[in-house]
This record gives C-alpha cells, structure tokens and sequence, in this order.
C-alpha cells in the first residue's frame, strides 16, 4: 500500500528524533495515554474510509451528524444560569438573552436537586447559594416570568426529582397558554450518572429507572419536541474520569435508558431522536475532539446494528458540551478565560450542537455578571471571528485525530465488555465498579501533578505568590432563604390542603400500580403540592438509596 520510498523517508526521519526531551514532561494525553511523536498515513486504514470515517451528515457520522456544519446552523450557546430566588434568576435569564444567548440553562439549588423544600431543615444555609431555589409551582411561574416558553429553548439541569420539577414547567407552560407540542428543550435527567460520579441520588437505582422510563414515555407521547434525558458523561469527567471512561461510562448509561424503554414496549424509533448527551470539554485538545468524534460512531453502529433502529435521526448522537470546571483554577483566576476559550474551540471542532462556555470565577462563586458576559462573548467570537465554522469537521483525515478516534472507540469497547461481565450498568453501579475506577484515575493524574509529568499552569509551574482575587464575587445574601421561607409558608396557607392531600394520594397510587406518574405530577403542580411534598410520597413506596462504599 505504500511505497518504498514512503517506508525510507519514514525510517529516516525516524531516526532523526531525538530519544529525550529537555522539558520534562510526560507525553501523554491527560487520560494517560502514550502519545507518539508523530502520526503518518500508516496510522490509519484508508480502506475503512467510508466505513469508519465517511462523509459529515452520513452513517457513521464519525464527522458530525449534520452534511453542512455550522453554516447550516451554529451551535446553541447556552449559558448555565441560577441564583438565589427565582427573581433574581430570572433577572440574569433576561440579561443573558439581552446579550445574545439562543437558549437557557436552569441550575438549581442543593435542596432542589435534593428533593427538599426550602424550609426543610436540611436545607439550612443552602437556599439559593449554588443555583436557584424551586420547591412549587409558584417558584416556577416567578422563574420564567416573561419569559415566553413557546419561544424559548430550556435546559434544566435536575436530575433525581427531574419528574416534579417539569411538572411545574409544564404547569408553567399551560398557564401561558402554549401547547406542548411547541415546548423545546432539555432535561438532564440521568439518575444513572448521579451514582456514578455526582451522588446526589434519593430512591435506588431500579425505581429510578422506571421514573426515567415513564418521562421518555409521556414526553414521546405529549411532548414531542421535548428531550427527556441529557446522558451525561460531565459529571463522571469531572470526578476524575479519563476521555475514554467518560465516552464508555456515558454510552453505556444511554444504552441502559433505551433497553428500559424497549422493555417497556416502546418502538426505538419513537423516542430515540430526542435522546441527547452532555460532555466535558477538558484540557487535552485532541483527545477531546477524538472522544466526540467515537462517540458519534459508536452510538450510530450501535443504535443501528444492536437495537435495529430504521430512523437515521435514532442513529445520531446528539450533544451539549460545557468546558471542564475542575480545571479552572483559584489562583489566577483570569487565566481561566484562555483554558476555557481553548476548551470551547474543541468541542465546536468536535462538532457539539449546544455549548456553555464557564466563567472565569466559578471556581470561587456562581459566577457574576462581567465574568459571564465574557464567558458568552468567548462563543460569539469563536462563530464569528475564527472561520471555525467556515468548512465541516476540518480537523477530519488528520492522522492524528483520526488515530486517537480509533483508540478512543476500542478502549470503550473494553470497558463495556467489562460492564457486561459483571451484569449490566446497574449491576456495575451497585457492585462499585465506576466508583472504583474513576478513583483510580483521578489518583494517577494527582500524582503526575505531584511529580511535575504534568503542569497546571499558576497551580504546579509559574506560580506567584498569593495576593486578594482583583474580580468582582458574586454572593448570595442570607435574606434569600428568608424570602423563600416565607414565600413557602405563604403559599401552604392559602393552598387548597384537600386538593393537594388528593394530589399526593393519587400519587402514591400510580407508584404502587405502576401507572405512568407524569400525569399525577402534575396535576400536583397544578394543586400547589411542594416538591417536598411529591418525592417524601414516592419514598414511603420507593425507599431511598445508600451506595456501596469503596476503598
């Protein structure tokens, strides 16, 4: 296939390169991965080429999922937002769109996505500080007030009570008087991915699944537009995951999601084109690009020769990235705007449909105004001003990036042939295999930091000495949980107790018989019952979930 006299300038050139390096680094990918000092033709096999690399917009997708790229439609910048009371989120949602933003993206508070009202006592100290407080419909209505939903695309990231919170968004909606048919956006939804990495799970994993599985259901059947689930590998990277444990554990949880969906007798068909992803963008760049690339080839080949899928949008892995917080840093805190802008660029080289950019003081403080205004501005400036979306997946027939696709593709592979032997994801998760390996890694690349293999830059090399952070903090003042508190107390007192004791009632009812609970959710919404109140009924039938612990 290649000529002698391709093979001597190879073993020449070869020859030519130096054995040692004068900067002492590791040259690894940041998963620890051996990275050779050059990449040639050999690397790949050409004959492949429409099998494993093809055309952007055509099976295997290795080259994105859309013929044009982004001069058909340039990705969502959807900027994560929420703080303090529903007031105050939704002054900075109105900001953002001011700004430019295309879509919205709801963080909540600890007790939210814990399930508890924010007068429950273990939300003391809690309302408010790390996103926006909800635990009604009232909270909801206030959320997105003016806000029309008819027009707008809304990510929620909720997952364990991700059903009572889109009851109230639906209930929302009603009284907006918009159909749900015209309802776009994105839950996150993926319980699995909390007892892997992010553990902020309430009832055990098998009653969980069946919540998930009657959301995809009543969204398939009422929602149309609506993606029920957002599989998140985010949280398993930034626990200290490598690309390829990110990529498999991921894959592995939406395989998990759809065989639940087939189990229950849904046609694949129906309701694998709203399913959708969620990955991090971390520091190695093309070990990045690589991990979106195998991703989309992997799930295609899957969803199409495993689970028969005949619609070509089953096959397409669809996703929302956001750059890696556990890389920004304290120290410096303004380089972390460089780290991010990097970080974007690869996942628009990877080919993301959405993108939130984070801010240069997360690390700090949800951030504040200045900071993401830049963090959007940086999204704007790589659309508009790099040429980045000029030409499809350019980064596509470079030997490099093509090499480490296909590492990245048969190291997943090992790993869902190890979650096969011991059962299963669910299985997995209760035996402390991805607790395990996650751990594992994040020690190895800890330990490279420590030894100097690998370089944080103003953390492990050019450090300066420590003076006060010159950026603006955004705090969170102690008389929002006082508002909210109130507002609570208020609304129990004027509620309809009758209709809301019924509400919960019919609640654990359809828990108990198996009926789809979307329906009595939100008829709950509608009745005024609190989040609290629907999650503490649906552990009385579910109970609550505590993990195996791993040394």
């Amino acid at each position: 296939m290649f000529s002698d006299e391709y093979k001597r300038a190879k073993e020449n050139y070869s020859k030519k390169l130096e054995k040692t390096s004068e900067t002492g680094m590791k040259f690894t990918t940041v998963s620890g991965e051996p990275v050779e000092p050059l990449y040639n033709p050999d690397d790949l096999n050409s004959e492949n080429f429409l099998k494993e690399i093809g055309f952007p917009g055509e099976y295997p997708y290795t080259r994105g999922i859309h013929t044009n790229g982004y001069r058909g439609r340039i990705w969502t910048m959807r900027q994560f937002a929420g703080f303090g009371t529903p007031q105050d989120t939704n002054q900075r949602f109105k900001y953002l769109l001011e700004h430019g933003q295309t879509g919205l993206s709801v963080a909540f508070d600890l007790p939210t996505l814990m399930g508890w009202d924010a007068d429950a006592t273990m939300s003391e100290g809690e309302v408010g500080i790390c996103g926006v407080a909800v635990s009604s419909l009232q909270d909801m209505e206030i959320l997105f007030g003016g806000i029309p939903l008819g027009k707008v695309s809304t990510s929620m990231t909720i997952n364990s009570p991700a059903a009572m919170i889109f009851a109230f968004y639906l209930a929302v909606a009603q009284k907006q008087g918009v159909t749900f048919d015209k309802l776009r956006g994105t839950l996150q939804n993926d319980i699995l991915k909390e007892y892997i990495a992010q553990k902020e799970f309430i009832f055990p994993p098998r009653p969980s699944m069946r919540i998930i599985t009657d959301m995809i259901e009543y969204t398939t059947n009422e929602v149309p537009q609506w993606n029920p689930v957002s599989i998140s590998g985010y949280h398993i990277r930034e626990a200290g995951s490598t690309a390829a444990q990110e990529l498999a554990y991921t894959l592995a949880d939406g395989f998990a999601y759809i065989e639940a969906c087939l189990e229950r007798g849904m046609d694949i068909d129906s309701f694998a084109p709203r399913l959708s992803f969620f990955f991090n963008s971390h520091l190695d760049f093309f070990e990045e690009i690589a991990k979106y690339r195998a991703a989309r080839r992997i799930y295609a080949k899957r969803m199409r020769e495993k689970y028969g899928a005949k619609n070509p949008r089953s096959w397409w892995l669809r996703f929302h990235t956001q750059t890696a917080g556990c890389t920004l840093t304290a120290q410096q805190p303004e380089n972390n705007i460089v780290r991010t802008a990097f970080q974007a660029l690869a996942g628009v080289l990877g080919g993301t449909q959405s993108l939130h950019t984070n801010s240069m003081d997360e690390t700090l403080a949800l951030p504040s105004e200045k900071a993401v205004k830049i963090a959007l501005r940086t999204q704007q400036l790589l659309a508009y001003e790099t040429g980045v979306i000029n030409t499809v997946d350019p980064l596509g027939g470079s030997y490099f990036v093509e090499s480490l696709t296909n590492k990245m593709e048969e190291e997943a592979n090992k790993i869902f042939d190890a979650i096969d032997s011991l059962g299963g994801v669910i299985s997995s998760i209760e035996a402390g295999y991805f607790q395990k390996e996650i751990a594992d890694s994040a020690y190895r690349y800890q330990k490279e930091l420590e030894r100097k293999e690998k370089f944080i830059v103003g953390v492990n090399e050019f450090v300066e000495e420590s003076g006060e952070i010159d950026i603006p903090i955004l705090t969170i003042s102690p008389e929002v949980e006082t508002q909210q508190k109130k507002r609570l107390a208020d609304l129990r007192q004027s509620r309809n107790q009758d209709l809301v004791e019924k509400s919960l009632a019919e609640i654990g009812e359809a828990a108990a018989d198996g009926k789809n609970l979307m329906p009595v959710l939100l008829t709950a919404a509608h009745n005024y019952v609190t989040l609290g109140e629907m999650v503490e009924e649906l552990k009385q039938h579910f109970g609550t979930y505590e993990e195996t612990v791993v040394f």
